[in-house]
């Protein structure tokens, strides 16, 4: 059958030159011809994902429009405005699929506004809701090797797709024939006839305003003499962090040349990631060069930051970002209530995975903590919930150890613009005050105890893939551990017993060991992989490294 399927793009008229070359080069090679086409890229809640090239389990301008297809048929049974937000990042083909998106949008009759220039995910959430939209579309495979790209939809609410409604477009998906199901007019014709026009000034300067509102203690970073390196990963990011930085007072920027301009080669690191050294290691060199503060690197689209802080001997470690959301919440609670800003019964938000640092923090501070699946909808579900009930400013602060973090309502995702702000409004407070956020995290271990958070993956590539993956979550459910290593299971939580959680089905195994340790195990939303999440407390990081390399040395094995 997948056969049949290659001859049929063999045989077609395609418009993206590069299909054919890649078609006649697989011809009679039928490991590549089936890994082509003989599944389809899955749409769920996270979009699209997956390598760009020819067939159907490829990204490519006839699976944007397929997927397309799904989601104008559910949004036409949507009432309200008709209309769907778009926007790019840097990445190969991001803003040909953008266009491809909009012309379909345009052929169902669907307005559509669309950004002119390479805009990030917090972006594209802030103008779905600005123009109360329908739904939104994020081109993007986020911090994947150049040969990804992606397609992110989002609801009306700036969330990423629920279930329920991706199950729908999904469905109409199944529909739509990849090649010839998709209704389509150019994106001149669009243009022409009215149904795609620009996102305007007004939402752009709306979402500087909205980040900026969102500072601690305005004005302070016009005199403390900050100084940094940045680096937008030739993504999405330079244009909006470099604005903030400077409407906020931070002038003296240095940003790394090799990973300045939008390139969706990534030349300098072939996984443009802010949470692994190799993404951070051009600006970090940069930084020891010009002795710099801090050092920023945001991803491609621009909604995850990573970063590494200078310490007392000159040298630079890199922040995790489970260090970095407890550094961020300590310091906006201290911040809010020494300012008197800080709202009656404050709500954080943070992911089953992400350091209980934060929940020791969140109760220090009288704080409500509330913890959610992973992924950030659910965070933003939870500033829903507070905006249904009038009190949505007693959201103060989400973050997912992923290195993703959101100060404020405007978006429901995650935003490396205002992470990068109020990251670096926080170095200038604590260098104006004789610290530096590497004392300030020191003062918080000694305060609440040395928490080590480690996560490990384990690759499942091919089209076998999900089926060992699936097949190791089956066994860990069918035979659950009595003990990991040296360390007896206290409590094990299966995230799919909803009566057990409180919280939405979820393939998600937590056991709680022995003297307090816990370990998570989940399959990635986005990749083939399943990483296991492991939160050690000891009287210094050597002991709770310890028995963190103790663990993973005792699960690695159901891995192999």
């Amino acid at each position: 059958m997948y056969q049949d399927e290659y001859k049929r793009w063999l045989a077609a008229d395609l418009e993206d030159c590069d299909l054919k070359p890649e078609l006649a080069k697989i011809e009679g090679n039928d490991a590549e011809i089936e890994d082509r086409f003989a599944v389809s890229l899955k749409f769920g809640t996270a979009g699209l994902r997956g390598v760009l090239g020819a067939g159907t389990n490829r990204m490519n301008i006839y699976v944007v429009r397929q997927a397309t297809q799904g989601l104008a048929n559910w949004v036409k049974t949507q009432g309200g405005t008709q209309t769907v937000a778009i926007s790019y990042d840097s990445r190969l083909k991001s803003d040909i699929f953008a266009k491809n998106a909009a012309g379909v949008l345009a052929a169902n009759g669907i307005n559509v506004r669309i950004y002119d220039a390479l805009m990030p995910v917090p972006a594209l959430s802030f103008a779905t809701r600005y123009y109360n939209c329908n739904a939104g579309i994020m081109v993007t495979a986020s911090h994947n090797p150049a040969k990804y790209n992606g397609y992110k939809a989002y609801g009306p609410d700036g969330c990423q797709m629920t279930d329920d409604a991706a199950a729908i477009v999904y469905d109409e998906i199944q529909k739509t024939d990849v090649l010839t199901g998709a209704k389509y007019m150019s994106f001149a014709q669009g243009v022409e006839e009215g149904l795609i026009r620009f996102v305007g000034d007004d939402c752009k300067d709306g979402l500087y305003k909205a980040i900026e509102a969102c500072q601690v203690r305005p004005g302070l970073c016009k005199t403390a003499g900050l100084q940094l390196v940045y680096s937008p990963l030739n993504g999405a990011g330079l244009v909006p962090v470099t604005q903030v930085l400077k409407d906020i007072g931070i002038d003296d920027i240095t940003i790394v040349k090799d990973q300045e301009y939008p390139s969706g080669y990534f030349t300098t690191c072939s996984y443009p990631n802010p949470e692994i050294f190799d993404a951070l290691k051009l600006g970090l060199e940069l930084a020891q060069e010009t002795g710099a503060d801090l050092m920023l690197a945001t991803d491609p689209d621009a909604d995850r930051v990573g970063i590494a802080m200078k310490c007392a001997d000159g040298s630079y470690e890199l922040v995790s970002g489970n260090e970095m959301g407890a550094l961020l919440l300590d310091y906006i609670c201290a911040g809010r209530i020494e300012k008197g800003t800080m709202p009656e019964k404050p709500v954080a938000v943070k992911s089953i995975v992400s350091t209980p640092l934060a929940d020791a923090i969140a109760e220090h501070y009288g704080v409500d903590m509330r913890n959610v699946l992973t992924g950030f909808k659910w965070i933003g579900d939870q500033i829903a919930g507070l905006e249904e009930a009038g009190e949505v400013d007693r959201f103060i602060f989400g973050f997912e150890e992923s290195y993703g973090y959101l100060a404020g309502p405007y978006v429901r995702d995650k935003d490396a613009i205002a992470g990068s702000m109020l990251i670096c409004e926080m170095a200038a407070y604590y260098r104006s005050i004789g610290s530096s956020l590497k004392q300030r995290m020191e003062e918080i271990y000694a305060e609440y105890g040395r928490y080590l958070n480690k996560v490990d993956s384990f690759e499942f590539p091919g089209l076998t893939g999900m089926d060992k993956m699936n097949g190791i979550m089956d066994t860990l459910r069918k035979e659950p551990p009595t003990a990991i290593g040296a360390y007896k299971v206290t409590e094990a939580i299966d995230y799919k017993d909803t009566a057990a959680t409180g919280l939405p089905a979820a393939n998600v195994l937590r056991y709680s060991l022995e003297g307090g340790a816990t370990v998570i195990v989940r399959p990635s939303g986005t990749e083939p992989k399943i990483k296991t999440y492991f939160t050690t407390l000891g009287k210094d990081l050597a002991e709770a490294q310890a028995q963190k390399d103790a663990l993973a040395e005792a699960l690695a094995p159901l891995f192999a």
